[in-house]
Protein backbone atom coordinates (compact mmCIF):
# COMPACT_ATOMS: atom_id res chain seq x y z
CA UNK A 1 0.00 0.00 0.00
CA UNK A 2 2.85 2.51 1.03
CA UNK A 3 4.45 1.76 -2.80
CA UNK A 4 0.92 2.71 -4.16
CA UNK A 5 0.53 5.96 -2.12
CA UNK A 6 4.45 6.47 -3.34
CA UNK A 7 3.77 6.11 -7.10
CA UNK A 8 0.77 8.08 -7.03
CA UNK A 9 2.41 10.93 -5.32
CA UNK A 10 5.33 10.94 -7.51
CA UNK A 11 2.76 11.00 -10.61
CA UNK A 12 0.50 13.53 -8.71
CA UNK A 13 3.76 15.93 -8.20
CA UNK A 14 5.23 15.18 -11.57
CA UNK A 15 1.35 16.24 -13.20
CA UNK A 16 1.89 19.55 -10.33
CA UNK A 17 5.24 20.33 -12.09
CA UNK A 18 4.10 20.27 -15.69
CA UNK A 19 0.85 22.23 -15.16
CA UNK A 20 3.08 24.78 -13.36
CA UNK A 21 5.67 24.68 -16.44
CA UNK A 22 2.92 25.13 -18.72
CA UNK A 23 0.91 28.22 -16.95
CA UNK A 24 4.34 29.93 -17.16
CA UNK A 25 5.10 28.93 -21.04
CA UNK A 26 1.71 30.13 -21.48
CA UNK A 27 2.45 33.15 -19.47
CA UNK A 28 5.65 33.73 -21.50
CA UNK A 29 4.10 33.09 -24.54
CA UNK A 30 1.33 35.94 -23.97
CA UNK A 31 4.71 38.27 -22.79
CA UNK A 32 6.24 37.76 -26.32
CA UNK A 33 3.04 39.46 -27.66
CA UNK A 34 3.49 42.01 -25.44
CA UNK A 35 6.70 42.60 -26.21
CA UNK A 36 6.40 42.47 -30.05
CA UNK A 37 3.53 45.66 -29.32
CA UNK A 38 5.52 47.37 -27.56
CA UNK A 39 8.63 47.71 -29.03
CA UNK A 40 6.61 47.83 -32.43
CA UNK A 41 4.39 51.34 -31.43
CA UNK A 42 7.56 52.39 -30.00
CA UNK A 43 9.46 52.54 -33.88
CA UNK A 44 6.01 53.38 -35.14
CA UNK A 45 5.84 56.49 -33.29
CA UNK A 46 9.00 57.27 -34.84
CA UNK A 47 8.02 57.36 -38.31
CA UNK A 48 7.41 60.58 -40.45
CA UNK A 49 4.49 59.16 -42.00
CA UNK A 50 1.85 56.66 -41.44
CA UNK A 51 3.07 54.92 -44.56
CA UNK A 52 6.66 54.90 -43.16
CA UNK A 53 4.86 53.47 -40.47
CA UNK A 54 2.73 50.88 -42.24
CA UNK A 55 5.81 50.03 -44.20
CA UNK A 56 7.79 49.40 -40.98
CA UNK A 57 5.29 47.50 -39.30
CA UNK A 58 5.45 45.00 -42.27
CA UNK A 59 8.98 44.47 -41.70
CA UNK A 60 8.29 43.96 -38.29
CA UNK A 61 6.17 41.56 -38.38
CA UNK A 62 7.44 39.61 -41.13
CA UNK A 63 10.49 38.62 -39.65
CA UNK A 64 8.48 38.50 -35.79
CA UNK A 65 6.62 35.29 -37.98
CA UNK A 66 9.68 33.86 -39.41
CA UNK A 67 11.08 34.04 -35.60
CA UNK A 68 8.27 32.17 -34.24
CA UNK A 69 7.76 29.98 -37.42
CA UNK A 70 11.44 28.77 -36.67
CA UNK A 71 11.70 28.39 -32.91
CA UNK A 72 8.41 26.65 -31.76
CA UNK A 73 8.24 22.88 -31.82
CA UNK A 74 5.65 21.05 -34.29
CA UNK A 75 4.27 24.34 -36.55
CA UNK A 76 1.30 24.78 -38.28
CA UNK A 77 1.46 23.17 -41.55
CA UNK A 78 0.59 25.97 -44.63
CA UNK A 79 -0.62 24.95 -47.69
CA UNK A 80 -0.43 27.77 -49.36
CA UNK A 81 2.16 28.19 -52.60
CA UNK A 82 2.72 30.40 -54.90
CA UNK A 83 0.04 31.41 -57.65
CA UNK A 84 -2.73 29.68 -54.63
CA UNK A 85 -5.23 33.46 -55.26
CA UNK A 86 -8.02 31.73 -53.65
CA UNK A 87 -8.27 34.16 -50.62
CA UNK A 88 -7.13 36.85 -53.36
CA UNK A 89 -11.07 37.45 -53.94
CA UNK A 90 -12.08 38.26 -50.29
CA UNK A 91 -13.08 41.07 -48.66
CA UNK A 92 -9.54 43.28 -47.49
CA UNK A 93 -9.83 45.90 -45.26
CA UNK A 94 -6.71 48.27 -44.17
CA UNK A 95 -5.57 50.20 -41.42
CA UNK A 96 -4.21 53.90 -41.58
CA UNK A 97 -1.02 54.04 -43.25
CA UNK A 98 -1.02 50.90 -45.89
CA UNK A 99 -2.96 52.22 -48.70
CA UNK A 100 -0.50 55.49 -49.20
CA UNK A 101 2.14 53.54 -48.90
CA UNK A 102 0.53 51.03 -51.98
CA UNK A 103 -0.21 53.90 -53.83
CA UNK A 104 2.90 55.70 -53.32
CA UNK A 105 4.39 52.08 -54.70
CA UNK A 106 2.16 51.92 -57.61
CA UNK A 107 2.71 55.71 -58.70
CA UNK A 108 6.46 54.46 -58.56
CA UNK A 109 6.46 51.05 -60.00
CA UNK A 110 3.98 51.14 -62.67
CA UNK A 111 3.62 52.58 -66.03
CA UNK A 112 0.90 55.09 -66.94
CA UNK A 113 -0.69 51.76 -69.22
CA UNK A 114 -0.66 50.03 -65.93
CA UNK A 115 -2.20 52.70 -63.92
CA UNK A 116 -4.57 53.86 -65.87
CA UNK A 117 -6.05 49.52 -66.29
CA UNK A 118 -5.55 49.28 -62.58
CA UNK A 119 -8.56 52.13 -62.05
CA UNK A 120 -10.34 50.51 -64.35
CA UNK A 121 -10.41 46.94 -62.47
CA UNK A 122 -10.36 48.90 -59.44
CA UNK A 123 -13.76 50.68 -60.38
CA UNK A 124 -15.29 47.55 -61.32
CA UNK A 125 -14.82 45.63 -58.15
CA UNK A 126 -15.36 48.46 -56.36
CA UNK A 127 -19.35 48.59 -57.81
CA UNK A 128 -19.12 45.06 -56.91
CA UNK A 129 -18.42 45.21 -53.38
CA UNK A 130 -21.28 47.99 -53.15
CA UNK A 131 -23.69 45.45 -54.36
CA UNK A 132 -23.30 42.88 -51.71
CA UNK A 133 -24.99 43.07 -48.17
CA UNK A 134 -22.23 42.27 -46.15
CA UNK A 135 -18.30 42.11 -46.31
CA UNK A 136 -18.10 38.71 -45.70
CA UNK A 137 -20.38 37.81 -48.76
CA UNK A 138 -17.73 39.64 -51.11
CA UNK A 139 -16.02 37.60 -53.93
CA UNK A 140 -14.32 39.51 -56.48
CA UNK A 141 -11.04 38.88 -58.35
CA UNK A 142 -8.27 41.45 -56.54
CA UNK A 143 -7.45 44.18 -58.93
CA UNK A 144 -3.84 43.64 -58.38
CA UNK A 145 -4.01 39.80 -58.79
CA UNK A 146 -2.12 39.87 -62.03
CA UNK A 147 -2.73 37.25 -65.45
CA UNK A 148 -0.65 34.57 -63.88
CA UNK A 149 -2.39 34.54 -60.23
CA UNK A 150 0.81 36.41 -58.67
CA UNK A 151 0.08 39.52 -56.49
CA UNK A 152 1.60 42.64 -58.33
CA UNK A 153 2.59 44.96 -55.17
CA UNK A 154 3.65 41.62 -53.25
CA UNK A 155 6.18 42.73 -51.47
CA UNK A 156 4.10 45.83 -49.77
CA UNK A 157 0.40 43.75 -49.69
CA UNK A 158 -1.77 44.56 -46.86
CA UNK A 159 -1.57 43.22 -43.57
CA UNK A 160 -4.63 41.20 -43.95
CA UNK A 161 -3.58 39.22 -47.03
CA UNK A 162 -0.09 38.87 -45.06
CA UNK A 163 -1.76 37.41 -42.19
CA UNK A 164 -4.21 35.05 -44.40
CA UNK A 165 -2.95 31.41 -44.29
CA UNK A 166 -4.88 28.25 -44.35
CA UNK A 167 -3.82 24.06 -43.96
CA UNK A 168 -6.11 22.71 -46.97
CA UNK A 169 -6.25 24.68 -50.07
CA UNK A 170 -8.67 23.16 -50.94
CA UNK A 171 -10.94 24.50 -48.11
CA UNK A 172 -9.96 27.90 -49.28
CA UNK A 173 -11.03 27.36 -52.94
CA UNK A 174 -14.57 25.89 -51.96
CA UNK A 175 -14.98 28.45 -49.47
CA UNK A 176 -14.52 31.48 -52.04
CA UNK A 177 -15.65 29.44 -55.50
CA UNK A 178 -17.98 27.04 -53.89
CA UNK A 179 -22.09 27.20 -53.90
CA UNK A 180 -23.81 29.00 -50.45
CA UNK A 181 -23.21 26.09 -48.57
CA UNK A 182 -19.36 26.01 -49.21
CA UNK A 183 -19.03 29.43 -48.79
CA UNK A 184 -19.88 29.51 -45.01
CA UNK A 185 -17.07 27.52 -44.49
CA UNK A 186 -14.12 29.17 -41.75
CA UNK A 187 -10.55 29.05 -42.44
CA UNK A 188 -8.49 28.01 -39.32
CA UNK A 189 -5.38 30.73 -38.78
CA UNK A 190 -1.83 30.14 -37.77
CA UNK A 191 -2.39 30.93 -34.09
CA UNK A 192 1.08 33.23 -33.58
CA UNK A 193 1.35 34.28 -37.00
CA UNK A 194 -2.18 35.81 -37.33
CA UNK A 195 -1.98 37.87 -33.47
CA UNK A 196 1.51 39.08 -35.01
CA UNK A 197 -1.00 41.02 -37.72
CA UNK A 198 -3.36 41.42 -35.42
CA UNK A 199 -1.36 43.62 -32.93
CA UNK A 200 -0.17 45.34 -35.86
CA UNK A 201 -2.91 46.29 -37.34
CA UNK A 202 -4.73 47.49 -34.37
CA UNK A 203 -0.72 49.58 -33.50
CA UNK A 204 -1.28 51.15 -36.40
CA UNK A 205 -4.87 52.49 -35.92
CA UNK A 206 -3.28 53.68 -32.41
CA UNK A 207 -0.62 55.34 -33.85
CA UNK A 208 -2.82 57.05 -36.24
CA UNK A 209 -4.56 58.03 -33.35
CA UNK A 210 -2.51 59.77 -31.53
CA UNK A 211 -1.63 61.80 -34.35
CA UNK A 212 -5.17 63.04 -34.36
CA UNK A 213 -5.73 60.86 -37.74
CA UNK A 214 -9.03 58.79 -38.51
CA UNK A 215 -7.97 55.46 -37.16
CA UNK A 216 -10.73 53.33 -38.61
CA UNK A 217 -10.11 50.55 -41.32
CA UNK A 218 -11.37 51.12 -44.80
CA UNK A 219 -12.11 48.52 -47.54
CA UNK A 220 -8.49 48.16 -49.47
CA UNK A 221 -10.34 48.62 -52.62
CA UNK A 222 -12.42 51.38 -51.98
CA UNK A 223 -9.15 53.45 -49.91
CA UNK A 224 -7.05 52.53 -53.15
CA UNK A 225 -9.55 53.63 -55.80
CA UNK A 226 -9.68 56.85 -53.77
CA UNK A 227 -5.87 57.79 -53.59
CA UNK A 228 -5.44 56.63 -57.36
CA UNK A 229 -8.33 58.66 -59.01
CA UNK A 230 -7.55 62.07 -58.75
CA UNK A 231 -4.52 61.89 -60.67
CA UNK A 232 -3.04 58.79 -62.47
CA UNK A 233 0.61 59.78 -62.91
CA UNK A 234 3.44 57.87 -64.48
CA UNK A 235 6.65 57.02 -62.58
CA UNK A 236 8.56 59.93 -64.15
CA UNK A 237 6.31 62.30 -63.42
Amino acid sequence: MAELDDAIDKISQSIANTGALTCEASRRYDEMFQTFRRELEHALDAQPTMADAARLAMSMVDTASTAIASSFPNPQHHDCCDQCSACCNLFVSVPPGVTSLIADHIRKTFDHREQTDLLARLKNAAAIIEQSKTTAEVRVRCPLLGEDNRCSIYDVRPLSCRAFTSSDAGRCHRMVFGDDSERATTIDQDPGHYRLHIEATDALQQTASRRNLNPRQKGFVHALLDQLDPAIKSPSV
